[in-house]
């Protein structure tokens, strides 16, 4: 596994990360099942764990499954989501903080970052203080801010947080137009959410259960492919989407999700023996988000 210093932390960090939301759909007796995919990722060199507040029973479950082996993991969770009906204030933050330390049964977090915060909510310091103040407590060693678009940039530019996680995959390339050069230059640790994009490149609309934002990335791939064959490219859709991620140096973590220990066992093979592609492939998935994706926003 290759590691990377996480930003300014000082913190060794695996490139490849496991996100934590999908197991968030269990009841909290399968603890069994969690602590099979936790152990078998911290087995093979992951160590870099991305869960939520808002994922349900994720952080109990992460709590319940591993808090023997915490000090080998880098351990980030988030308090707020896009959905979340809850006011963005300094006693909602610290309540948030003080209930993931109590579910994922640990007296510190690693990382706590602000998720689809707006650029108002971070305007007004009060929710910047709590975290600086949770911080201080010594209940995170570090804060960070999760996002896209507009706020992403205002985030970055405030220069109070350690890190930035933000979407980034072959049909939302978005980030490499500014946004993770203004994070490198402030120093932060960039983590890439969605890096292989649904695994929409290739694939097709099997059911009628897909979400707006599903439906825009497929769109997104439908366009970008119909301009004909890359020369070069991996058969493998999975593959070429992680090469793409990860051929941007910019990007410290990438976030795959799973909860089958046997894909997780995959994606690490294919980080580990099947990387790079050939960047005559980035280049032109680059030439093609560029002619036809000007206007493309990132999708939050």
């Amino acid at each position: 596994m290759e590691y990377r210093t996480f930003g300014q932390t000082g913190c060794k960090v695996s490139r490849l990360g496991l996100g934590l939301a999908q197991i968030g759909a269990f009841d909290l007796e399968a603890v069994g099942t969690v602590r099979r995919l936790l152990g078998t990722a911290l087995d093979l060199g992951v160590n870099f764990f991305d869960t939520a507040a808002s994922y349900r029973n994720s952080e109990a479950l992460i709590g319940r499954a591993i808090s023997d082996r915490r000090k080998e993991i880098f351990l980030a969770t988030k308090r707020g989501h896009w959905a979340a009906e809850v006011p963005w204030t300094a006693e909602t933050v610290k309540a948030h903080v003080d209930r993931s330390l109590n579910r994922l049964r640990t007296d510190y977090l690693d990382l706590v970052q602000i998720h689809s915060c707006n650029k108002e909510v971070m305007e007004s310091g009060e929710v910047l203080q709590a975290l600086a103040e949770c911080r201080k407590a010594g209940k995170t060693r570090f804060i960070g801010y999760s996002g896209d678009n507009d706020a992403a940039e205002y985030a970055v530019d405030l220069e109070v947080f350690t890190s930035l996680q933000t979407t980034f995959n072959l049909v939302d390339q978005g980030a490499r137009k500014g946004l993770f050069g203004r994070a490198r230059e402030s120093g932060l640790g960039t983590i890439a959410k969605r890096p292989i994009a649904n695994g929409v490149w290739g694939g097709s609309i099997e059911n009628s259960h897909t979400t707006a934002q599903f439906d825009k990335m497929m769109d997104r791939a439908n366009s970008m492919s119909e301009m004909g064959e890359i020369p070069g490219a991996p058969e493998d859709r999975i593959l070429l989407a992680m090469g793409f991620t990860f051929a941007h140096d910019e990007v410290d973590v990438a976030i795959l999700g799973t909860t089958n220990p046997s894909h997780l066992k995959e994606n690490v093979r294919l980080f580990e023996e099947c990387l790079p592609i050939q960047q005559n492939v980035v280049d032109e998935l680059h030439h093609r988000f560029d002619k036809i994706g000007v206007d493309w926003g990132q999708l939050t």
